[in-house]
Protein backbone atom coordinates (compact mmCIF):
# COMPACT_ATOMS: atom_id res chain seq x y z
CA UNK A 1 0.00 0.00 0.00
CA UNK A 2 1.70 3.29 -1.13
CA UNK A 3 0.85 6.69 0.85
CA UNK A 4 1.60 10.23 -0.68
CA UNK A 5 2.02 13.40 0.68
CA UNK A 6 3.63 16.99 0.05
CA UNK A 7 6.13 18.68 2.90
CA UNK A 8 6.77 22.71 1.85
CA UNK A 9 10.19 23.39 3.37
CA UNK A 10 11.67 26.95 3.75
CA UNK A 11 8.79 28.90 3.14
CA UNK A 12 7.58 27.48 -0.08
CA UNK A 13 11.13 27.38 -1.77
CA UNK A 14 10.72 23.27 -1.99
CA UNK A 15 7.91 20.94 -1.91
CA UNK A 16 9.25 17.70 -1.30
CA UNK A 17 6.61 15.04 -3.14
CA UNK A 18 6.50 11.83 -0.84
CA UNK A 19 5.08 8.79 -2.28
CA UNK A 20 5.89 5.41 -0.04
CA UNK A 21 6.34 1.70 -0.14
CA UNK A 22 6.29 -0.88 2.24
CA UNK A 23 9.82 -2.62 3.31
CA UNK A 24 9.47 -6.30 2.64
CA UNK A 25 12.66 -7.14 1.35
CA UNK A 26 11.86 -6.06 -2.71
CA UNK A 27 13.82 -2.93 -2.81
CA UNK A 28 17.50 -2.89 -3.38
CA UNK A 29 17.93 0.45 -1.58
CA UNK A 30 17.24 -1.16 1.52
CA UNK A 31 18.37 -4.30 3.61
CA UNK A 32 16.53 -7.35 2.80
CA UNK A 33 15.44 -7.92 6.31
CA UNK A 34 14.51 -4.08 6.82
CA UNK A 35 10.88 -3.41 7.38
CA UNK A 36 8.43 -0.54 7.96
CA UNK A 37 8.13 1.87 5.40
CA UNK A 38 10.19 4.15 3.18
CA UNK A 39 9.41 7.04 0.91
CA UNK A 40 10.85 7.77 -2.41
CA UNK A 41 11.65 11.65 -2.37
CA UNK A 42 11.33 14.08 -5.63
CA UNK A 43 11.94 17.76 -5.12
CA UNK A 44 10.64 21.00 -6.84
CA UNK A 45 12.77 24.14 -6.11
CA UNK A 46 9.99 26.53 -6.55
CA UNK A 47 10.49 30.46 -7.57
CA UNK A 48 7.51 32.64 -9.02
CA UNK A 49 9.16 32.31 -12.58
CA UNK A 50 10.39 28.72 -12.97
CA UNK A 51 10.91 25.41 -11.28
CA UNK A 52 13.75 22.76 -11.27
CA UNK A 53 12.28 19.01 -10.01
CA UNK A 54 15.01 16.74 -8.45
CA UNK A 55 14.34 13.11 -9.82
CA UNK A 56 11.06 12.25 -11.04
CA UNK A 57 9.99 9.32 -9.02
CA UNK A 58 8.67 5.52 -9.98
CA UNK A 59 6.49 4.69 -12.80
CA UNK A 60 4.24 3.32 -10.46
CA UNK A 61 3.60 6.43 -8.62
CA UNK A 62 2.68 8.58 -12.14
CA UNK A 63 -0.65 9.45 -11.33
CA UNK A 64 0.23 10.54 -7.86
CA UNK A 65 3.60 12.62 -9.04
CA UNK A 66 1.36 14.44 -11.48
CA UNK A 67 -1.27 15.31 -9.36
CA UNK A 68 1.10 16.46 -6.56
CA UNK A 69 2.98 18.63 -9.01
CA UNK A 70 -0.34 20.54 -10.53
CA UNK A 71 -1.54 21.12 -7.21
CA UNK A 72 1.73 23.53 -6.69
CA UNK A 73 2.40 24.65 -10.34
CA UNK A 74 0.35 25.12 -13.55
CA UNK A 75 1.05 23.42 -16.78
CA UNK A 76 2.41 26.89 -18.16
CA UNK A 77 5.12 27.35 -15.75
CA UNK A 78 8.81 26.49 -17.08
CA UNK A 79 9.70 23.75 -15.33
CA UNK A 80 13.58 21.91 -15.37
CA UNK A 81 14.18 18.39 -14.71
CA UNK A 82 17.40 17.09 -13.07
CA UNK A 83 17.66 13.36 -12.49
CA UNK A 84 20.42 12.94 -10.24
CA UNK A 85 20.58 8.73 -11.58
CA UNK A 86 20.13 8.39 -15.01
CA UNK A 87 20.42 4.56 -14.84
CA UNK A 88 18.17 4.64 -11.68
CA UNK A 89 13.99 3.91 -12.38
CA UNK A 90 13.41 5.91 -9.61
CA UNK A 91 15.32 9.23 -10.74
CA UNK A 92 13.79 8.73 -14.63
CA UNK A 93 10.97 6.88 -14.70
CA UNK A 94 8.26 9.67 -14.65
CA UNK A 95 9.94 12.19 -16.47
CA UNK A 96 8.21 11.80 -19.98
CA UNK A 97 5.08 11.44 -18.64
CA UNK A 98 5.63 15.09 -16.56
CA UNK A 99 7.30 16.58 -20.14
CA UNK A 100 3.90 15.89 -21.61
CA UNK A 101 1.72 17.35 -18.89
CA UNK A 102 3.91 20.48 -18.03
CA UNK A 103 6.11 23.48 -19.35
CA UNK A 104 9.34 20.96 -19.01
CA UNK A 105 11.84 23.16 -20.89
CA UNK A 106 15.06 21.10 -20.42
CA UNK A 107 16.77 18.09 -18.39
CA UNK A 108 19.67 18.33 -16.95
CA UNK A 109 21.61 15.54 -18.19
CA UNK A 110 25.12 13.73 -17.92
CA UNK A 111 24.74 12.14 -21.83
CA UNK A 112 23.40 14.13 -24.74
CA UNK A 113 20.11 13.26 -26.09
CA UNK A 114 18.57 12.93 -22.91
CA UNK A 115 15.21 11.90 -24.28
CA UNK A 116 16.71 8.60 -25.78
CA UNK A 117 17.54 7.62 -21.95
CA UNK A 118 13.77 8.39 -20.68
CA UNK A 119 11.85 7.28 -22.97
CA UNK A 120 10.17 3.57 -22.25
CA UNK A 121 7.10 3.16 -23.52
CA UNK A 122 8.21 4.26 -27.68
CA UNK A 123 5.88 2.05 -29.08
CA UNK A 124 2.56 1.50 -27.85
CA UNK A 125 0.39 -1.84 -27.37
CA UNK A 126 -0.64 -1.50 -31.12
CA UNK A 127 2.80 -1.51 -32.08
CA UNK A 128 2.59 1.91 -33.85
CA UNK A 129 5.27 4.54 -32.30
CA UNK A 130 4.44 6.98 -29.64
CA UNK A 131 4.86 10.78 -29.77
CA UNK A 132 7.66 11.83 -27.53
CA UNK A 133 7.98 15.37 -26.45
CA UNK A 134 10.75 17.29 -27.82
CA UNK A 135 13.13 17.40 -24.42
CA UNK A 136 15.96 19.95 -24.42
CA UNK A 137 19.63 18.25 -23.25
CA UNK A 138 21.36 20.53 -21.34
CA UNK A 139 24.82 18.71 -20.55
CA UNK A 140 25.71 18.78 -17.01
CA UNK A 141 29.17 20.03 -15.93
CA UNK A 142 30.14 20.51 -12.50
CA UNK A 143 32.03 23.96 -13.63
CA UNK A 144 28.44 25.16 -14.87
CA UNK A 145 26.24 27.05 -13.08
CA UNK A 146 22.92 26.41 -12.11
CA UNK A 147 19.96 28.05 -11.36
CA UNK A 148 16.23 27.85 -10.20
CA UNK A 149 14.61 30.05 -12.60
CA UNK A 150 15.77 33.31 -14.52
CA UNK A 151 19.24 33.37 -14.56
CA UNK A 152 21.42 34.79 -11.34
CA UNK A 153 17.99 34.74 -9.31
CA UNK A 154 18.51 31.46 -7.26
CA UNK A 155 22.02 29.78 -7.45
CA UNK A 156 22.68 25.96 -6.53
CA UNK A 157 25.47 24.11 -6.92
CA UNK A 158 25.59 20.90 -8.64
CA UNK A 159 28.54 18.50 -8.26
CA UNK A 160 29.45 14.37 -8.72
CA UNK A 161 28.98 13.25 -5.31
CA UNK A 162 31.93 11.91 -3.68
CA UNK A 163 30.26 8.37 -2.14
CA UNK A 164 28.91 6.41 -4.80
CA UNK A 165 28.09 3.25 -6.93
CA UNK A 166 26.54 4.85 -10.39
CA UNK A 167 27.26 7.57 -11.60
CA UNK A 168 25.06 9.99 -9.28
CA UNK A 169 25.01 13.61 -8.62
CA UNK A 170 24.74 16.03 -5.37
CA UNK A 171 22.73 19.46 -5.48
CA UNK A 172 22.83 22.24 -2.70
CA UNK A 173 20.73 24.64 -2.39
CA UNK A 174 22.48 28.26 -1.07
CA UNK A 175 19.11 30.11 -1.00
CA UNK A 176 18.03 27.29 1.72
CA UNK A 177 21.29 25.63 2.98
CA UNK A 178 19.51 22.39 1.60
CA UNK A 179 21.84 19.28 0.89
CA UNK A 180 19.89 16.59 -2.03
CA UNK A 181 21.84 13.53 -1.27
CA UNK A 182 20.15 11.42 -3.27
CA UNK A 183 20.88 7.64 -2.30
CA UNK A 184 23.25 8.44 0.81
CA UNK A 185 21.94 9.13 4.35
CA UNK A 186 18.51 7.47 3.05
CA UNK A 187 18.58 5.25 6.49
CA UNK A 188 15.97 6.59 8.29
CA UNK A 189 12.64 4.81 7.81
CA UNK A 190 9.36 4.87 9.50
CA UNK A 191 7.02 2.08 11.01
CA UNK A 192 4.26 3.54 9.24
CA UNK A 193 3.28 4.98 5.98
CA UNK A 194 2.02 8.24 6.80
CA UNK A 195 5.86 9.65 8.24
CA UNK A 196 7.02 11.68 9.73
CA UNK A 197 8.95 12.29 6.05
CA UNK A 198 10.97 15.24 8.07
CA UNK A 199 12.27 15.12 11.20
CA UNK A 200 14.27 17.65 13.35
CA UNK A 201 17.02 17.74 15.90
CA UNK A 202 17.40 14.16 16.93
CA UNK A 203 16.32 11.12 14.42
CA UNK A 204 16.80 8.24 17.12
CA UNK A 205 18.01 6.02 15.05
CA UNK A 206 21.81 7.10 13.20
CA UNK A 207 24.66 5.52 15.34
CA UNK A 208 27.96 3.88 13.32
CA UNK A 209 26.25 0.40 13.80
CA UNK A 210 23.07 1.13 11.96
CA UNK A 211 24.59 3.13 9.28
CA UNK A 212 27.65 0.63 9.20
CA UNK A 213 25.15 -2.59 8.43
CA UNK A 214 22.95 -0.49 6.39
CA UNK A 215 25.76 0.75 4.03
CA UNK A 216 26.98 -3.14 3.38
CA UNK A 217 23.73 -4.55 3.49
CA UNK A 218 22.53 -2.34 0.51
CA UNK A 219 24.53 -0.72 -2.36
CA UNK A 220 27.65 0.46 -0.90
CA UNK A 221 28.28 -3.82 -0.04
CA UNK A 222 31.76 -3.16 -1.72
CA UNK A 223 33.11 -0.88 1.13
CA UNK A 224 34.19 -2.97 3.45
CA UNK A 225 38.45 -3.50 3.09
CA UNK A 226 38.31 -0.80 0.38
CA UNK A 227 40.70 2.49 0.15
CA UNK A 228 37.92 4.83 2.22
CA UNK A 229 40.14 7.95 2.78
CA UNK A 230 39.34 9.25 0.08
CA UNK A 231 35.78 9.00 -0.01
CA UNK A 232 36.23 10.62 3.64
CA UNK A 233 38.01 13.42 2.33
CA UNK A 234 35.27 13.96 -0.84
CA UNK A 235 32.35 13.56 1.38
CA UNK A 236 34.41 15.94 4.46
CA UNK A 237 34.86 18.74 1.74
CA UNK A 238 31.23 18.31 1.40
CA UNK A 239 30.32 19.68 4.48
CA UNK A 240 33.12 21.74 4.99
CA UNK A 241 32.85 23.67 1.65
CA UNK A 242 28.65 24.13 2.05
CA UNK A 243 26.77 25.38 4.76
CA UNK A 244 24.38 22.29 5.23
CA UNK A 245 20.73 22.70 7.59
CA UNK A 246 18.74 20.34 6.01
CA UNK A 247 19.75 16.96 4.40
CA UNK A 248 17.45 15.56 1.79
CA UNK A 249 17.61 12.37 0.73
CA UNK A 250 16.28 10.57 -2.35
CA UNK A 251 14.35 8.28 -0.03
CA UNK A 252 13.41 7.84 3.68
CA UNK A 253 13.56 10.90 5.51
CA UNK A 254 14.38 14.41 5.30
CA UNK A 255 16.61 15.76 8.33
CA UNK A 256 16.68 18.85 9.76
CA UNK A 257 19.15 20.89 11.73
CA UNK A 258 22.58 21.84 11.75
CA UNK A 259 22.98 19.28 14.58
CA UNK A 260 21.34 16.85 13.06
CA UNK A 261 23.45 17.47 9.42
CA UNK A 262 26.89 17.24 10.94
CA UNK A 263 25.64 13.85 13.39
CA UNK A 264 25.31 12.58 9.89
CA UNK A 265 28.43 13.02 8.53
CA UNK A 266 30.34 12.75 11.97
CA UNK A 267 28.87 9.36 11.95
CA UNK A 268 29.47 8.42 8.13
CA UNK A 269 33.18 9.43 8.56
CA UNK A 270 33.35 6.69 11.24
CA UNK A 271 31.76 3.98 9.37
CA UNK A 272 34.42 4.97 6.67
CA UNK A 273 36.79 5.11 8.34
CA UNK A 274 36.40 1.56 10.23
CA UNK A 275 36.05 0.08 6.78
CA UNK A 276 39.18 1.06 5.65
CA UNK A 277 41.37 -1.61 4.31
CA UNK A 278 43.66 -1.07 7.13
CA UNK A 279 41.22 -1.86 9.90
CA UNK A 280 39.49 -4.41 8.34
CA UNK A 281 39.71 -7.12 5.02
CA UNK A 282 37.71 -7.60 2.51
CA UNK A 283 35.34 -10.72 2.15
CA UNK A 284 32.99 -12.46 -0.27
CA UNK A 285 29.22 -11.96 1.12
CA UNK A 286 27.21 -14.69 -0.58
CA UNK A 287 23.57 -13.12 -1.61
CA UNK A 288 21.49 -12.63 1.20
CA UNK A 289 23.52 -12.75 4.11
CA UNK A 290 23.36 -9.57 5.83
CA UNK A 291 26.24 -7.74 7.86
Amino acid sequence: MSYNSITELAGGKIFALHNTFPLDGRVSAYPLGARGHAASNCYLLYEDDGALLLDTGYAAHEDTILKQLSSIIDSKMPLSLFPLRMNEFMSVGNAMAIAKRFNVVECHSPVPDVACWLEFETVGSDGKNKDIPTLATNLFDPSKKYWVGKIGNRPIAAFHAPIRLISTRWIYDETTRTLFSSDMFTHVRQDDASGPWLVEDDDGVTTTALVRSFLLNTRYWWLEGAETESLRRGVAGVFDRFDIETIAPGYGTILCGRALAERQFSVLDDVLRNLDRQVVKPQYIPRGVER
